[in-house]
């Protein structure tokens, strides 16, 4: 009778052992990391392909793609800095998303009032449109630019992001306050000035002087010692180096003040 037992419950257990080790395998194995690194660089290529023909969104959806799906990929890295740059292209051309309105010019409009009404500048604007000038007839369709964009700035990584709600345009590098003194909190664009002067203890520095430190381009905060600009000394973007203002490339201040308008909110954190 012990050896029935014994031999039953071997039985039991092989049984066991058997049904556990054929029960089929549901989960998805991860690709090899040459496979991943293959998909991320024939997905850039295509991007390529359609930067190279101007097919703007396509490339950005890629762009997002390698992004999302291979994020340790070397090429992850070349799309989040491909991918700034179209999503400027886009802001800046005629091509039509939801962000943008199609509106028919009316007697006494201008472009100056159509920027004011729609919350956007003239410069994008003419952009968008192709003027060469201000002049709008009636009974033109203009596409204008009609979401708000909000500026966020991070002193500790010295980056200001350009956003619309919670989607990141472009990231760009800054220079900030040395010794932290760049206030933190929220903040609006109250002024706009291209080519500005600068007054420094006193003196009044022109803008063709090489001394001019606000660079090429000002946006103004609402506290009044602050503000957004350009620089003389571009080798010291990316550290804290300012008297407290936000400095930025020329050609970066340049691209970002044709498309933030007044009441542009701003975020500054540390």
């Amino acid at each position: 009778m012990k050896n029935n037992k014994y031999f039953k419950i071997i039985l039991l257990s092989a049984a066991c052992l058997f049904f556990h080790n054929t029960a089929p395998c549901t989960a998805a194995e991860p690709p090899s990391l040459p496979d991943a690194a293959s998909a991320a660089e024939q997905l850039y290529s295509r991007a390529q392909e359609y930067a190279k023909n101007e097919s703007w969104l396509q490339a950005k959806d890629i762009y997002l793609k390698i992004l999302n799906e291979y994020p340790g990929c070397p090429q992850a890295g070349l799309a989040r800095k491909k991918l700034g740059a179209t999503n400027i292209r886009i802001i800046r051309s005629a091509i039509p998303t939801p962000e943008r309105v199609e509106y028919t010019v009316q007697p006494g409009d201008t472009v100056d009032r159509l920027a004011r009404r729609f919350n956007t500048t003239v410069d994008l604007i003419k952009t968008i449109n192709g003027l060469k000038d201000d002049i709008i007839r009636s009974g033109q369709t203009l596409r204008i630019w009609a979401a708000a964009f909000t500026i966020a700035i991070d002193k500790s990584e010295n980056t200001l992001t350009l956003k619309i709600s919670a989607e990141t345009i472009k990231t760009y590098p800054v220079a900030t306050g040395a010794d932290n003194i760049t206030p933190v909190g929220e903040f609006t664009i109250t002024s706009r000035l291209k080519n500005p002067v600068w007054f420094h203890k006193g003196e009044i520095i022109q803008p063709d002087n090489p001394r001019n430190a606000l660079g090429s381009r000002w946006l103004g905060l609402d506290n009044p010692q602050y503000g957004i600009h350009g620089t003389i000394q571009p080798d010291l973007i990316g550290q804290q180096v300012s008297h407290g203002c936000v400095r930025m490339l020329n050609k970066d201040v340049e691209e970002l003040f044709d498309i933030v308008p007044l009441g542009t909110k701003v975020v500054i954190i540390d």
